[in-house]
């Protein structure tokens, strides 16, 4: 078989779609082929005889001997890979600025390359541009995300959904009953829900839970978790609170929905709400005695006249 020659060998290396180039010990660079050259902006007669580190500086140079070393002593390829290290030299891309994507994604190989006798002369790196994998695997990882998102969400008022709420009042009862921090529960409801249902229509309803839900995000701590119980029914959990405080935020709630009106149809809604309130005292040894105590609070509330808090107390 005929053997290629050096100068066939550089034309198709030149040719590849692949980035490749040639260092030494020294990491100078001994070969540079077209694709670096066309995305670096580099071409070879000016990098070739010149260390990497010296013509692309924001490259880790203590990372890069490492990398080179490793392949010198082992005498075995290296790689990097885009998850580990987005890229080895920061190229632009070609793709449309819409996919949010700032610069090239790189798998990058490093390759002993060995004289006669067996002993590794140079390293060749190739550099892969894998930009549409990158892309691909954080489209997936943005979709996994929203969907994860969605089944932790209520679709109208954006808060959380009854199951995720629920689920974190077991998370945080379980860690104020490990710590003994404090921990409060608010459940509060719309009055007269059906009224507004039934004058106005179920759409103006939901623009109703909507606007509760947006005002209730504005009102609360970063600390809080807020969810929609059911219907017209929310629910709050004030970590690390006493259930003074919480009767300091309940009355916040009460009175920025008093304040709320909302124009539906050239018409005026107003509404107001009764909260019930419950501590997490010694007598309460599972999250769900914790609902049943603001519950019942929140009914008592009602009883007295609505729009108002009333705090929970056992016996």
């Amino acid at each position: 078989m005929t053997e290629l020659s050096e100068a066939a060998l550089r034309d198709l290396v030149d040719r590849l779609d692949t980035g490749v180039f040639v260092l030494n010990r020294e990491l100078e660079v001994l070969f540079w082929n077209n694709f670096m050259a066309a995305n670096s902006g580099m071409p070879a007669i000016e990098i070739v005889g010149h260390r990497l580190t010296e013509r692309f500086p924001e490259l880790p140079e203590r990372w890069l001997r490492k990398k080179v070393e490793t392949v010198f002593v082992l005498r075995n390829r290296s790689f990097t890979a885009w998850e580990q290290r987005p890229y080895l030299l920061r190229f632009h891309h070609n793709r449309p600025v819409t996919g949010g994507v700032e610069h090239m994604y790189q798998n990058c190989t490093f390759s002993p390359c060995r004289n006669a006798e067996g002993e590794v002369e140079t390293v060749v790196v190739t550099l892969q541009d894998v930009t549409d994998l990158a892309m691909a695997h954080r489209a997936l990882e943005l979709a996994k995300e929203q969907l994860a998102q969605s089944s932790r969400l209520d679709g109208l008022t954006g808060l959380f959904n009854r199951g995720y709420w629920e689920h974190c009042l077991a998370g945080e009862f379980k860690r104020s009953l490990r710590s003994g921090a404090p921990l409060a529960l608010i459940i509060f409801d719309l009055d007269h829900f059906k009224v507004i249902n039934d004058t106005f229509g179920h759409l103006a309803g939901d623009e109703v839970l909507r606007g509760v839900g947006e005002r209730l995000r504005a009102i609360l701590r970063e600390t809080d978790i807020a969810g929609r119980y059911g219907g017209e029914e929310f629910g709050v959990i004030a970590t690390d609170c006493e259930v003074a405080g919480a009767c300091v935020l309940a009355e916040r709630i009460r009175a920025g929905m008093e304040a709320l009106s909302f124009a539906y149809e050239g018409q005026a809604i107003r509404v107001t709400v009764s909260l019930g309130i419950a501590g997490n005292d010694p007598a309460v040894d599972d999250y769900q005695k914790l609902i049943a105590g603001a519950d019942d609070a929140l009914y008592r509330s009602k009883r007295e006249g609505r729009n108002r808090f009333t705090a929970y107390h056992s016996g």
